[in-house]
């Protein structure tokens, strides 16, 4: 049995955060039937793609991306099941952040479930990513507790450790993935992470390595 240990960097505000997020999804959905007893451990790091912002910005962040990059990653999120409506208001994600961080105390699979619920509540939404009442609702609703989450995001809690994570990734653009030794960069096809689950699966087998790291474009 191989349990796979994929850190993850990305920011709720990212749209091929959410697109990548749904591909590595479909890469794990096509590799696990022939490998039943493999495991995967998925654990969220943070990133500020706009570390300058204010707390709160009113822009919808549809109003600050061209509308051919909107069009392709609309196009592109549709093919994955997402249906991208850019209306969600943007700002500073540090709040966002530090309420993974809160599911990260309770397990990867709560912490995954936040990040699942704000990829959901922003883009799909419409929601408010500096709202402490929209971000209590994602954190409610990824299965959290409605009183420790108010009192968490009131209290400035898991602030220090974001910001030293988000310091410390050496990241410069996401989604960034890297699983094991290998390093996944951008919203990949689900091709390129089964290359790095099968590599590694032939590696704990015995076998020789057959190629080279797979990294993003």
């Amino acid at each position: 049995m191989t349990n796979f240990n994929i850190e993850i960097v990305s920011d709720p505000v990212c749209p091929w955060c959410y697109i990548g997020k749904k591909k590595l999804d479909k890469a794990i959905e096509i590799y696990q039937p022939s490998h039943p007893d493999d495991t995967f451990t998925k654990t969220w790091k943070p990133f500020y793609v706009k570390p300058h912002s204010p707390e709160k910005d009113e822009k919808q962040y549809g109003t600050m991306m061209a509308d051919m990059m909107t069009e392709r990653v609309r196009s592109i999120g549709a093919e994955v099941g997402i249906n991208f409506k850019f209306q969600g208001k943007t700002g500073r994600t540090r709040d966002a952040h530090r309420l993974i961080q809160l599911g990260k105390t309770k397990s990867p699979e709560m912490q995954t479930r936040v990040v699942e619920e704000l990829f959901a509540a922003y883009w799909e939404g419409e929601a408010d990513i500096t709202s402490h009442e929209d971000l209590t609702k994602a954190g409610v609703k990824a299965g959290l507790d409605e009183v420790e989450v108010k009192e968490w995001l009131a209290d400035d809690k898991g602030g220090q450790e974001v910001d030293a994570e988000a310091r410390s990734a050496h990241v410069y653009g996401v989604p960034n993935y890297i699983v094991g030794k290998y390093t996944v960069g951008g919203a990949q096809d689900p091709g390129a992470f089964l290359k790095i689950f099968n590599k590694i699966k032939v590696i704990e087998n015995g076998e020789p390595e057959g190629w080279g790291s797979c990294v993003g474009q």
